[in-house]
């Protein structure tokens, strides 16, 4: 992942908690999506940019989005976004 957008490390030291790990709980479920996500080969898998072009804005690496998509589902994000969406629509 290193020409891709990458956010901050978890293990980097902040002014309040020591570090982003603190804020999640040890058996919260973002810890196991993180991991199972990262175990994948998603070449196989027939994921496609995980390559980068020289030039242009470096793009999010398709793990990071795959694990923001899987929490998402799990906790009914997309189902209630798209109701809002859906509804308002009909307004």
């Amino acid at each position: 992942m290193s020409k891709f957008i990458s956010g901050e490390s978890r293990d980097q030291s902040t002014l309040f908690p020591e570090s982003l790990e603190d804020y999640v709980s040890e058996d919260n479920t973002v810890r196991v999506i993180d991991v199972f996500i990262e175990e994948l080969n998603l070449a196989e898998l027939g994921f496609k940019g995980l390559t980068l072009k020289s030039t242009g804005r470096p793009k999010y690496h398709p793990a990071t989005l795959l694990k923001l998509y899987l929490y998402g589902y799990l906790n009914r994000i997309l189902r209630i976004l798209m109701t809002l969406i859906t509804d308002s629509h009909q307004l």
